[in-house]
């Protein structure tokens, strides 16, 4: 991947046009987690710092793309930025139209101008060229820092940027740094590369595992998605969970494993309950079979050590999806440890990428999170990312 970044562009003078994630949960007019915005401020100050002035957009939500939605509005952004950054912020009276255009061009050096919610406009999502040509007219440079959106052909994703001129697209910090540490991973990565990946379905991750057979000396498999992995050996799974019309697929992954010489580790004991219930009597079985009437509902501590012991061995580690129903106590040793294991890798200098809300809550949750050295924040993104899907967002800016 070639790309601009913002070092690369002459910015004083110049209205940028930038794409963010601000899609930020609302509640009453409060917003209650600022992350995402403050994800992006170092690119946003930066372009302000350079004399520059922007005009800043990001969807909010899923409003119907029929006009004006007050629960939807960017009113909430526009005043955090101005209450809590001090910037020198207004929003826009709409997404676009001749009165927008007629702000945009008012804005002074160190202003920004923030639009009305992108999918108040059909357009945004349908990538229709006219829409498209209204956001162009609105600046003269395009920088995209919302990673988070990549994967999406929407219209200020991918539709706009080629209206622009080549040499006046880059990509923000935030969504360079997406892309190098995802590259990391992805090419060349230092061996031995382990994949660690979970969740319920094995049909939401096909494409991931995959990518990685071939590439990743071990995936190691956990959730849900396991016991389909397991029934497809033959294996007795009790009442566990499974995709039943996906069992074909699954030894075909396992004969791909082979064959590509990736070694695919299933668990070899699982801590099961006869509910899936928080307070479920929780037992660990008796080797790699579950009883009858029992669900598995995380792995157990035999393939916690074996687990544990392959990530040490690692020197590049990716991890998606969880081993269990961490949510609930009984059920969260295995995604825990297993984050605490990342954690340790990562202080040891392997390079540690964390992606997925689940994996992010799960490092969240066992606080070491400051310790991993690359949690994504692009969600379905990165999973199309690490599943060789090329990125409509990604492919715009390549120069």
């Amino acid at each position: 991947m070639t790309f601009r970044n913002l070092n690369e562009l002459e910015l004083k003078g110049h209205r940028v046009f930038l794409r963010a994630d601000l899609n930020v949960p609302i509640s009453d007019g409060e917003i209650k987690d600022a992350t995402r915005i403050t994800e992006t401020m170092a690119t946003l100050k930066f372009i302000l710092e350079q004399g520059a002035s922007v005009v800043l957009c990001s969807h909010l939500g899923r409003p119907e793309g029929v006009g004006f939605e007050a629960p939807y509005s960017m009113a909430p952004v526009a005043a955090w930025l101005e209450d809590k950054e001090g910037l020198d912020c207004r929003l826009a009276s709409a997404v676009t139209g001749e009165e927008v255009e007629r702000e945009a061009t008012a804005l002074k050096s160190g202003q920004v101008l923030l639009l009305e919610n992108l999918r108040f406009d059909k357009g945004e999502t349908k990538n229709k060229p006219e829409f498209c040509s209204a956001l162009a007219r609105l600046a003269d440079t395009y920088v995209n820092d919302a990673f988070g959106s990549a994967h999406r052909e929407h219209a200020s994703v991918a539709g706009v940027v080629p209206l622009f001129p080549k040499d006046r697209v880059a990509a923000g910090f935030l969504m360079e740094k997406e892309l190098k540490a995802l590259g990391t991973v992805t090419h060349n990565p230092k061996k031995p590369l382990v994949a660690v990946m979970g969740g319920a379905k094995v049909s939401d991750k096909i494409d991931l595992i995959r990518n990685f057979l071939g590439k990743a000396d071990a995936i190691l498999i956990g959730g849900a998605m396991s016991y389909t992995l397991l029934k497809a050996q033959g294996i007795s799974i009790g009442k566990s969970r499974c995709e039943e019309d996906k069992l074909e697929l699954a030894s075909e992954i396992l004969a791909e494993a082979k064959e590509k010489g990736t070694r695919l580790l299933l668990p070899l004991d699982h801590v099961v309950a006869p509910e899936f219930k928080a307070d479920s009597p929780a037992t660990v079985t008796d080797g790699i079979a579950i009883p009858d009437g029992q669900m598995g509902l995380d792995i157990g501590p035999e393939t916690i050590a074996g687990y544990m012991e392959e990530i040490k061995n690692a020197k590049t580690l990716i991890w998606n999806g969880p081993m269990g129903v961490f949510e609930m106590d009984a059920f969260a040793t295995g995604t825990l440890t297993i984050a605490e294991e990342m954690a340790k890798a990562s202080d040891q200098q392997a390079f540690v990428l964390v992606g997925g809300g689940d994996s992010v809550a799960a490092v969240n949750k066992a606080k070491v999170a400051h310790r991993i050295s690359h949690i994504s924040t692009g969600g379905g993104a990165s999973l199309e990312f690490l599943s060789g899907i090329q990125l409509p967002g990604v492919k715009a800016l390549e120069v």
